[in-house]
Formats: structure tokens, sequence, C-alpha cells
């Protein structure tokens, strides 16, 4: 994966969140307090804020460009988004929500639905009330739907909050695995520095908005 972030600059309620960097690694950690600038630079390369200055591009594709004018849409950049928030729909099952917006048919077996359940150990919770699931189960679920899309590149926003420390290594786990298994760099926010040790290769740490520094996890926030 090579991932630009360039000349990012977002005008935020405190700060501007100001990037200008490279990804190499196939998981990668945003790190930092509450405010930082985490989510909203997720946000960004997902396509869903408009930074006042910005060019991104993933491997050959080119996402934005304001000095261009161009942004590429956001159905069109293939991004798996797990948002901090509960986005699963109540009114639906467990399997009509992994089926939300597509035929469940992926033209790639790798993102099959048989395969994604049978990963995240979901298939016994196709047919209930979303309502009735765990935090955890919740959890599963939402990422499998980001992964039924297919991605090029995966975007978690602190996906393990309010787990308790059972099934955080449980998922944990299961997504240390999930680069190897379906083959797609993940970019990882969280403000624990115990998951970014166990699940990212390197880690960039932000502070009011800005890149203050970037390396191995271990050594940095041992």
């Amino acid at each position: 994966m090579k991932l630009e972030v360039r000349r990012l600059s977002l005008r935020l309620e405190q700060f501007a969140l100001e990037i200008n960097t490279d990804l190499h690694n196939a998981r990668t950690g945003i790190f930092g307090p509450s405010g930082s600038g985490k989510t909203s630079l997720l946000e960004v390369i997902a396509g869903l804020r408009r930074p006042e200055t910005v060019r991104i591009s993933l491997d050959d594709q080119l996402f934005d460009d304001t000095v261009r004018g161009y942004s590429l849409p956001v159905r069109l950049r293939k991004i798996g988004y797990v948002p901090q928030d509960d986005s699963l729909f109540p009114h639906l099952s467990v399997r009509q929500n992994l089926l939300y917006g597509t035929d469940g048919k992926s033209k790639r077996d790798t993102f099959s639905f048989d395969h994604v359940s049978s990963f995240l150990q979901i298939t016994s919770l196709l047919g209930r009330d979303v309502r009735s699931l765990s935090r955890g189960e919740n959890q599963r679920i939402v990422i499998a739907r980001a992964l039924l899309s297919a991605p090029r590149l995966l975007l978690l926003d602190e996906p393990l909050t309010a787990l308790d420390a059972g099934l955080k290594k449980s998922i944990l786990q299961q997504l240390r695995l999930l680069h190897h298994e379906f083959g797609i760099p993940m970019l990882y926010v969280t403000h624990d520095p115990a998951e970014a040790i166990e699940i990212c290769q390197e880690v960039l740490i932000l502070e009011c908005g800005r890149l203050i520094s970037r390396g191995n996890p271990l050594e940095l926030l041992s």
C-alpha cells in the first residue's frame, strides 16, 4: 500500500488539522487523545469531509486534489469504514444489515458472504434482531458489513471502545489476522496504547491536528 495524504488543511473548532505524509504499512495506527483530529483524518480519506486543501491518492488512484478541483465520489473509493457510533439499522435483522446496499455476491471469493461470516464468527447471529446483540457482537457485524463491500482500504475508528478486556482480546486477534486473510491494509484509530501495540506495525501520533511523531508502537507507546 501507498497512501499519500498531502497538503491536508482542515479547519476544526479548536485548531486546524494539517497533515503531509505517506503511509506504507498494512496495519497503521492513528494514535492520540480525544479531539486530536484522528476521526477527522479518516473522514477526509473516506471522502466524508471536504478540507480547504488536500491531495490524496491510494496506490495508482487519485482520491482528491483541491488544486485541480477533483474529488472522487465516496462510493467509488472502495473504502470500508467502521465508525465510532452504532451504524446498524435497528429495524433490520443481522443478515439484512450485512446485505444492505449489496447483493451479497462479491466478484472476489475472498469477500464472499460465507467467508466473511465464518472469519468473524457471526454465522450463528445472522437471523438475530440487531437490538438483541451484545456490544462485541455488534462490532463484529459492523466490521463484516465493511468487508462485504470488498474494500481496498479499511478504516476503523476506535472499534473496541466500551468493550471489556476479554472481548477486546478476541476481536483484536481477528483484526490482527485480517490483512493476511483478506489482503487489505487498514488504518486503525485508537487512544489506547495497548491496542496500538497489539495490532499496528507503525503508529502515527497526532496532537492538536499535527503529526508529532511516528514509528514502532512498542517503542513509542510502552
